[in-house]
């Protein structure tokens, strides 16, 4: 895959990856469209976890400003260009398989929604966040103006989005932004990866989707869920196995 977006899949681990640092990974139309095709190939295939990540000194600027402003370019074609990176933004949110984002540097405007959009964040200790969008007179988009305020609450959204608060590594840890700071973000990204793909990897998928869900819908309507899913995982196949060998831990345990 071209345009600024790299895809592999490697070991059962899905690699989307910006690869434009000469704009800081800013996003323009094509590359939105390629990452919008990595983000479903990512989540429709075999894979059993996906890393988000980018080269470069920054993780992702936001959209390239710069395309946005080229001639004949209309508001009806940037929300048609919206929508498209939408459409991978919620192919990584609502699919059952858990996402990690290694991100260093600048995460500004929809880099926040491309970073926000997996379930897990390390971020390098260089990491800045910060909205930027006001600054060009724009509004939130790549599901900023959600997932930001689910993260870090919605009064330190609105600092960051209305007032230009940027946010260094430690402040986004203590905020909730992201989960861990690493020295290098990607090796540890390879590293949760790696036991998604090689562990109960239907069990850790199925816990994500159920918090995700449960942020949007009735406490009882995620209570039903709940039931039902982990009742499909004891008869499933991951489950049985696992079971037995601790029962089998437990009664050693307790021989005299």
């Amino acid at each position: 895959m071209n345009a600024g977006i790299h895809f592999a899949v490697e070991e059962g681990i899905a690699k989307i990856t910006l690869d434009r640092p000469g704009r800081l990974n800013a996003i323009d139309f094509e590359m939105g469209r390629a990452y919008r095709d990595a983000c479903v190939q990512a989540t429709s295939g075999e894979a059993c976890a996906i890393v988000i990540s980018a080269k470069g000194s920054a993780f992702c600027a936001g959209g390239d400003v710069v395309a946005m402003a080229g001639e004949g370019v209309t508001g009806t074609e940037v929300t048609a260009a919206a929508h498209t990176i939408h459409e991978g933004i919620a192919a990584l949110v609502e699919s059952p398989v858990p996402s990690v984002a290694a991100v260093q540097g600048a995460v500004a405007g929809g880099g926040l929604g491309i970073m926000l959009a997996a379930d897990y964040i390390v971020a390098g200790p260089d990491v800045r966040l910060a909205g930027r969008y006001a600054d060009v007179g724009l509004t939130p988009d790549l599901g900023v103006s959600t997932l930001l305020s689910r993260a870090v609450g919605e009064r330190r959204a609105r600092a960051m989005l209305l007032a230009g608060v940027e946010v260094d590594a430690a402040t986004a840890l203590t905020w909730g932004a992201l989960e861990e700071i690493a020295d290098d973000p990607h090796a540890r990204a390879l590293e949760l990866a790696q036991r998604w793909a090689n562990g109960p990897s239907h069990a850790w998928g199925e816990a994500k989707r159920l918090i995700r869900l449960g942020a949007t819908r009735p406490w009882h309507d995620s209570l039903d869920d709940e039931a039902t899913t982990i009742g499909a995982a004891y008869d499933g196949v991951e489950a049985p196995p696992r079971i037995e060998a601790f029962v089998a831990r437990a009664r050693q345990d307790r021989t005299p």
